[in-house]
């Protein structure tokens, strides 16, 4: 007997009224679930359920359907989760900070502050503090892990920091150093980036026997740098201490890549421009300070999240975005020292810091994490 596609669309849409008429009654009794908790002080989560409930839905489910069945009932107990959350309208220390912090904050984003950088004059992140303020006063100092102390101890107010490259992807220093470190991300911004190859005056680009720079311009210029043939590269702290390196070292077979910028401080020759590999090449930079700030309109935040050690542990957390249809833009891991095999992760998303949404996101996330810290609810400058 031939089947009709049309007549089996049409079957399919009946049972689709069935199961949508199904799930508006199953989050009718979710609701009255969710106020039996409220009366008797119960958490949201009852993992203990959820796993009963899982395993009675694959045995009916059957073996050729068992994966799907589990996979399908995962995504109704987010979803039933964040309902309740909503309906209950549950408490959220971190939620509560940032209703704290925005109204503790100042309407606008000061135009004037004493900011930190790392590396010297001529460094990206002064081009990106200049950039952030109408007019920063900068303290340079020697290493990421120093303009973190700088905002601890009261040196300077904001300090801005390289986060990740558009072509080399995230600085993982700056990662690492965030477990150690209390900080709060007030803004961000993307800055375009041309590296460009310079040396002393008269120097030619076959003379060129080593170029010294930071490694993420040499990892986003490393095209270019396997064109030159065998030539030695060194890394150095910074793209401006390069350039500077070879404005005081006098040598004409020494190079640096750096910027444009750099070439006039320092009195080099620009023996070759915009030499990263991809013409449209931004770095993120964010703008770190001691307390929290958030200011009005913020849309952006980043999160830093301990699992627990457990199987399914970061798909559970992952669902609770999407359950809530919250796009997350970045996830990123990095190893907790004194734990074996255990990771850190950071998380940016996108969201209003006015939205409903907002609160069920951090219940869930606080219920689902071992440990959750909020890095920062911000604006992102582009």
């Amino acid at each position: 007997m031939e089947l009709d596609l049309n007549k089996l669309r049409e079957e399919i849409n009946e049972t689709d009224e069935e199961i949508v008429a199904l799930f508006r009654k199953r989050m009718g009794i979710a609701a009255s679930v969710a106020e039996y908790k409220r009366e008797h002080g119960l958490p949201v989560l009852d993992a203990a359920r959820e796993r009963s409930l899982l395993c009675r839905v694959s045995d009916m489910a059957g073996e050729e359907f068992d994966g799907y069945a589990r996979t399908l009932y995962h995504t109704m107990l987010d979803v039933s989760r964040a309902y309740q959350h909503t309906k209950l309208g549950g408490s959220s220390e971190i939620y509560n900070g940032i209703q704290k912090a925005l109204k503790s904050t100042a309407r606008t984003f000061p135009s004037r502050a004493k900011v930190a950088c790392q590396g010297v004059e001529g460094a990206y992140s002064q081009i990106a503090a200049e950039k952030l303020f109408e007019l920063p006063s900068i303290s340079y100092c020697p290493t990421f892990d120093s303009v973190f102390s700088a905002i601890e101890n009261g040196e300077c107010r904001y300090g801005v920091l390289p986060i990740e490259n558009s072509t080399a992807g995230s600085v993982k220093k700056v990662y690492e150093l965030m477990i150690n470190h209390k900080f709060h991300i007030v803004r961000s911004l993307r800055l375009k980036i041309d590296h460009c190859l310079l040396a002393n005056r008269g120097s030619k680009l076959s003379d060129i026997k080593e170029i010294v720079s930071h490694e993420q311009a040499i990892n986003q210029s490393e095209s270019f740098l396997k064109s030159l043939g065998n030539v030695k590269i060194t890394v150095v702290a910074n793209t401006a201490m390069a350039a500077k390196a070879v404005a005081e070292s006098g040598r004409n077979d020494l190079a640096a890549l750096s910027s444009r910028f750099c070439a006039d401080l320092y009195g080099l020759d620009t023996l070759a421009g915009a030499v990263q590999d991809m013409g449209n090449n931004y770095t993120r930079f964010i703008c770190i300070s001691k307390e929290p700030e958030i200011y009005p309109g913020a849309d952006k935040f980043s999160i830093m999240l301990v699992t627990h050690n457990k199987p399914g542990a970061l798909y559970h957390v992952l669902s609770c975005f999407n359950s809530l249809g919250v796009n997350m833009t970045k996830l990123e891991s990095t190893p907790i020292p004194e734990r074996d095999f255990e990771s850190m992760f950071y998380f940016d998303f996108t969201l209003s810091v006015y939205s409903d949404q907002l609160k069920p996101l951090l219940c869930e996330l606080e219920a689902r994490g071992e440990k959750l810290r909020l890095l920062g609810a911000y604006n992102e400058i582009v």
